[in-house]
């Protein structure tokens, strides 16, 4: 039976929110788990458990090491397991060592998406405009939702059709909405097997009453919203942000909502997470900021640590794994 060897930077308090009970019986039932959990800011400290450990299993905190240090640290690693999200920081080093990386980022799109979903369908039925309306009055609520067309034969943008955009498009079928997506990687035909119609990001912002943005996170998506696009949304129409807050410029979208006050912007993330209450946007009434709430959280978890003990359970029966990922995908994925 093969050794596993939990592995983080957030401390062993992390792990046992991720992996719960349940998930701590299926794992022990494929693999023998060491009781040492290694501390990534110490790896010279647990040289000798490294050295026994076939699985790597990780979540938040992993490290960036290089192919060379892994060699000499992991020498019988086979695989890492990280039940989290984005392996971008460090699954490079790992492949290039000769050690397979999988990961739960697809367990994580999960609750993203059903936050998502949620999210468009009340902002066409103006919920977010509405309802603080209410504390004037009914009247007052009731001739702002007057102006929203409701949840048929409207234009939905989701820009980019990662493991997010392609669930959100998925579960927003049989809706009545047209669904719009932009994605430099996706063909037009892909986007119409989904469902979908493959847009630029001018026509999007002009003439979708909601637009999500679920772009991966790379070094040429920063900044890929631009004030034109921004500025040129239409009355009553929301943005929403779960993807990144560097993806566009704040002072921008300041601008677009105060231009127009009947358009809408619900934030998960910004730029700045730690000072939101300095963020201009947070005293806008028409701006509605939480803080990073979209991803797996609580009992959530638990899915991401599911999803790994299954792709654990396909890599020892020898057949592949959809939560496999490799050198190319790197180049797209968030």
């Amino acid at each position: 039976m093969k050794k596993a060897v939990f592995v983080t930077g957030q401390g062993e308090a992390l792990i046992h929110r991720v992996f719960g009970e349940r998930q701590m019986e299926r794992l022990s039932g494929l693999c023998r788990i060491s009781e040492t959990v290694v501390d990534v800011d110490d790896p010279e400290r647990f040289r000798e458990t490294l050295r026994e450990a076939d699985y790597i299993v990780s979540s938040w905190g992993m490290f960036p090491w290089t192919a060379r240090q892994i060699e000499a640290y992991l020498p019988r690693c086979q695989a890492l397991f990280y039940a989290a999200g984005s392996v971008q920081g460090f699954a490079r080093g790992f492949l290039e060592a000769g050690v397979k990386v999988f990961s739960a980022w697809q367990a994580n799109a999960v609750p993203v998406a059903l936050y998502t979903v949620s999210q468009i369908l009340l902002s066409a039925k103006g919920y977010f405009r509405v309802q603080p309306l209410m504390k004037q009055g009914k009247a007052a609520a009731r001739a702002a939702f007057e102006r929203y067309p409701g949840n048929y034969q409207i234009k939905v943008g989701i820009l980019g059709a990662g493991a997010i955009g392609r669930r959100v498009i998925r579960m927003l079928q049989g809706t009545g909405l047209e669904i719009w997506v932009f994605d430099p990687f996706l063909s037009e035909e892909k986007a119409r097997e989904m469902g979908a119609v493959k847009k630029g990001l001018d026509e999007i912002f002009e003439e979708c009453l909601v637009v999500s943005n679920h772009i991966a996170n790379l070094p040429e998506t920063q900044g890929i919203i631009q004030r034109r696009h921004l500025m040129g949304m239409r009355p009553c129409s929301t943005f929403i942000n779960t993807g990144r807050g560097s993806q566009l410029s704040e002072a921008d979208l300041y601008d677009a909502l105060t231009a127009d006050r009947s358009r809408t912007a619900l934030l998960d993330v910004l730029i700045d997470e730690q000072h939101i209450e300095d963020n201009p946007l947070s005293g806008l009434d028409n701006c509605f900021i939480t803080p990073h709430i979209a991803g797996s959280s609580g009992q959530e978890l638990w899915r991401m640590a599911d999803y790994m003990i299954d792709a654990m359970e396909d890599l020892e029966k020898g057949i592949p794994s959809d939560y496999e990922v490799s050198l190319e995908m790197l180049r797209t994925m968030a």
